[in-house]
């Protein structure tokens, strides 16, 4: 799909890739900065969530 894209498109995934079968190697590569940006972002994310719903928990007891 990247090779139908403008030249100047981003490949954003957001981790774990399975190199091979869903992403090649050249484009995980090619776009890894931005990729692992985006992994990081989904960790904060996600314990950002564990911390308000841990606080949710506690307000119901």
């Amino acid at each position: 799909m990247m090779c139908l894209a403008k030249k100047n498109a981003k490949f954003l995934h957001c981790l774990p890739a399975y190199r091979g079968q869903e992403v090649s190697e050249s484009v995980l590569e090619a776009h890894a900065d931005i990729v692992f940006d985006e992994a990081e972002n989904r960790l904060h994310a996600q314990k950002g969530l564990m911390v308000w719903l841990d606080k949710k928990r506690g307000e119901k007891v």
